[in-house]
């Protein structure tokens, strides 16, 4: 097996100790696990927690939790390692679960985005039409007035495009929307499916936050934290650079629950399923604070990035320093974010076929089944799954009981 890294020296963590257990001695794992994300760590904690399965999660990055990682930069701040992570909810059961590994700092992501020379609030409000076109509106109504009498209507929408110019018109489309998707997904919103846009909402009165879910806050201590808490039980252990294909012959489990693409896992037979990746450029400044919010989106195609964020403002951490990230979009690297589009569903199909056929191996999470989800809609699939393997567990062992009373 592959050496551990540092962060694999906490035995508490790793379940190292695993060894002086009675229920380490069964020899090998019940489930082997491909990915320390969101999906792998509460699928990990729930089966060894609740079921008292013996686990093994490989990742072959150098760190647990996935794109969420955070870290403390050589400046001592606290930022995270791919672009802004901002939790925000309305299931309260998921609240629950991860309460149980993190106390929690409130906080309401609110993003700007540099438009005519000024910095607008985004979602467009009544507050950006105000700036932006020198009015004085100061109800709902008006707004929605203003907005209307922009919106061009039409009939059939199918595209981003179609959403936004049938919602806003085309001027503000122009403004917000064409070129910061453009940039994001290397593609004309015309050319991508309506869920994309669809995403952001346009409001008519002066809420400036960028979700408006009911639970919106920040793990206390960062991320990292939360999930080292979720993987210390005894029952599992954590291998860290590491690419489960070389390892997985030499290790004796039951299951394979797969949190990597799809695609990859069937060594693209069908062809690669198509991603959007990010490239990430941090900075450290000699000055407490670098922007007005934890986020500037910079929809204009003159620049190179698509926004700039700020951590201290999602921490709340005070520190004379601040750190920031400039992020660049690009169709190389890591697999970041499925592109919608009515071919890539096709050919996620076919996948998820192969999938279907292929005993033993669970796949969960976005990069196993080829969804955009935000943290929260992972947490709730993995959980969803968790609960079918106990309730299937269970059912087998009444059966078996049955058979022996039998």
């Amino acid at each position: 097996m592959r050496d551990m890294s540092p962060q694999d020296s906490n035995p508490e963590r790793l379940g190292a100790g695993a060894g002086d257990q009675p229920q380490a001695r069964r020899r090998g794992f019940d489930y082997l696990i491909v990915g320390a994300g969101f999906a792998g760590s509460v699928l990990a904690e729930r089966l060894a927690t609740g079921l008292n399965k013996r686990v093994l999660v490989v990742d072959r990055r150098p760190h647990i939790a996935g794109n969420a990682y955070d870290y403390h930069d050589e400046s001592g701040v606290l930022i995270h390692r791919y672009g802004p992570h901002i939790f925000h909810t309305n299931a309260q059961r998921i609240v629950d679960y991860l309460s149980q590994f993190t106390e929690w700092r409130p906080y309401e992501h609110r993003v700007l985005a540099q438009v005519d020379g000024q910095e607008v609030p985004i979602p467009i409000n009544m507050t950006t039409l105000n700036r932006l076109y020198g009015l004085n509106m100061t109800t709902e109504q008006e707004a929605a007035d203003f907005l209307a009498s922009r919106a061009e209507p039409v009939e059939n929408i199918q595209t981003s495009e179609d959403v936004v110019i049938n919602g806003i018109g085309r001027e503000l489309y122009q403004k917000f929307f064409r070129g910061y998707t453009r940039k994001q997904w290397g593609l004309d919103p015309s050319q991508l499916d309506k869920s994309v846009t669809s995403r952001i909402p346009t409001r008519t009165n002066t809420d400036d936050r960028y979700f408006t879910d009911t639970f919106q806050q920040m793990p206390k201590h960062g991320y990292t934290k939360m999930f080292e808490k979720m993987l210390a039980h005894p029952n599992i252990k954590v291998m860290l650079n590491t690419d489960y294909r070389e390892i997985r012959d030499e290790v004796q489990y039951y299951h394979l629950i797969f949190c990597g693409p799809i695609d990859e896992y069937f060594d693209y037979r069908f062809g690669k399923l198509p991603y959007r990746s990010l490239k990430f450029e941090h900075k450290q400044l000699d000055q407490e604070q670098f922007q007005a919010v934890g986020t500037v989106n910079y929809p204009s195609e003159d620049v190179p990035y698509t926004r700039i964020s700020e951590y201290k403002h999602l921490t709340g951490q005070v520190h004379p320093k601040t750190s920031i990230t400039y992020e660049y979009p690009s169709a190389e690297g890591d697999p970041y974010y499925p592109i919608p589009r009515p071919e890539n569903a096709e050919l996620y199909k076919r996948y998820q076929q192969l999938a279907d056929e292929t005993p033993n191996v669970t796949f969960v999470g976005r990069l196993g089944t080829y969804k955009y989800y935000n943290m929260d809609q992972v947490v709730g699939q993995a959980l969803a799954l968790y609960k079918r393997i106990e309730e299937a567990e269970h059912a087998g062992q009444t059966q078996a009981v049955a058979e022996q009373l039998g």
